[in-house]
């Protein structure tokens, strides 16, 4: 999974995290843990060239948040220090995992527009929408588009499982439909291997998306060599050969920014909204001396031009929610992609 979720998750992680680490001699003493901490991520992290400021170094950070962790009386107190080095990195796959707290860097979507309202999202879904696993879906029979003929499909989360037969029939629920709205917003990521089945069903033939490059030695820029991702065409189920529209805001993050990585490159499908949150890298975990985890991003993503997609993909058309639309009941990216996809056909008979 490559969303940070619940306590479950959680749970998990905290257990398996010490065979993802080498041995160390348990301790409490907090300089020793943070030491640790410190080392783990210069020796594993993938971004300091694209986090850090230009003026600042890891030695730096370490030295800026000692003080703060030999004064610590406590465990809570040595998390709030040690949180505070972690966070330097601004990265959402970059957290301390103790029996009591986690740390969260909210940055990538805190202090931009949501560009989302769940309920009115809900009104063109309906409310006799059907789920196929944790896809809600449906034709849009609102604000006057009920002979439109285009389907809307809402995935809030890559954590939720779906399966090809899923997909397929939601698919043939929408046979007669000119284009699908796909509502990816406020997905905040999960299962990557969700984020490919999904997307393999709108791949004409096998697809290139990107390239993915990891961490290979110690140095801040040992890397191997770049690898080519590619999504496979489906040889069984349904694929979707016609205009699909994904709604993008910047609630996406890790296996959702994949996905719409991929969907960038598929031939009938157009991202419409705002840029996503990003989330690039592949995280791993380790075990600290006093058996906390450390969580931090280990490889590298980029997409066909070879730029990092750690800050999110933009979207081919710009979109964002108007207030007054809102007020008046309206959705205006999903009233956009409705208009998009009808242009479509306009243009193309």
């Amino acid at each position: 999974m490559r969303k940070l979720g619940d306590f479950v998750l959680v749970a998990s992680v905290l257990l398996c995290c010490a065979s993802c680490s080498t041995e160390r001699e348990y301790t409490q003493d907090a300089v020793t843990n943070y030491r640790a901490l410190w080392t783990i991520l210069d020796e594993g992290y993938c971004y300091f060239d694209e986090k850090l400021p230009a003026d600042s170094t890891w030695e730096d950070m370490y030295d800026k948040y000692l003080p703060a962790v030999r004064a610590a009386k406590n465990s809570d107190e040595l998390f709030d220090a040690m949180a505070l080095l972690v966070n330097e990195l601004k990265d959402g796959h970059v957290n301390l995992l103790t029996p009591f707290d986690i740390s969260r860097y909210k940055g990538w979507y805190k202090n931009y527009p949501s560009n989302i309202d769940n309920r009115v999202r809900n009104l063109y879904l309906g409310e006799d929408y059907r789920t196929a696993a944790g896809i809600a879906y449906n034709k849009i029979s609102y604000n006057g588009h009920a002979k439109d003929r285009i389907g809307l499909m809402v995935y809030d989360s890559f954590a939720s499982p779906i399966g090809a037969g899923n997909i397929g029939y939601l698919f043939l629920h929408f046979k007669d439909c000119k284009g699908i709205i796909l509502d990816v917003r406020d997905n905040g990521g999960g299962s990557v291997s969700y984020a490919e089945l999904l997307a393999a069903h709108f791949a004409e033939k096998r697809t290139p998306v990107g390239y993915m490059r990891y961490k290979s030695g110690k140095g801040h820029h040992d890397f191997s060599e770049r690898h080519e991702l590619a999504i496979d065409t489906l040889h069984t189920s349904i694929r979707w050969l016609r205009p699909v529209v994904v709604l993008t805001n910047r609630g996406m993050y890790s296996a959702a920014n994949d996905f719409a990585l991929y969907m960038k490159e598929m031939p009938y499908a157009t991202l419409l909204g705002d840029t996503t949150g990003g989330g690039g890298g592949l995280p791993r975990s380790s075990e600290l001396p006093n058996g906390w985890a450390v969580r931090y991003s280990s490889s590298v993503t980029t997409d066909l031009q070879d730029k990092h997609i750690e800050f999110g993909i933009a979207p081919d058309k710009v979109v964002m929610l108007k207030d007054e639309d809102v007020a008046a009941d309206k959705d205006t990216l999903i009233e956009e992609a409705i208009r998009f996809i009808n242009h479509y056909y306009v243009v193309n008979k």
